[in-house]
């Protein structure tokens, strides 16, 4: 039960509009904002900012 409220599964969604996603864990210890990282979008063929959506 611990690893779920500590390290929770997050869905990080394309900025680029294209609707692409990843879906990742996190450390909510460590990173109790919303997680943005710059991802390859395949759709966009580029790398943009994945954002963490809820």
């Amino acid at each position: 039960m611990a690893r779920n409220e500590v390290r929770p599964i997050v869905k990080l969604r394309s900025t680029a509009g294209t609707g692409y996603t990843y879906v990742t864990r996190k450390n909510r210890r460590n990173d109790p904002d919303r997680m943005v990282l710059r991802k390859f979008d395949p759709i966009a063929r580029k790398h943009v900012a994945f954002r963490e959506e809820r």
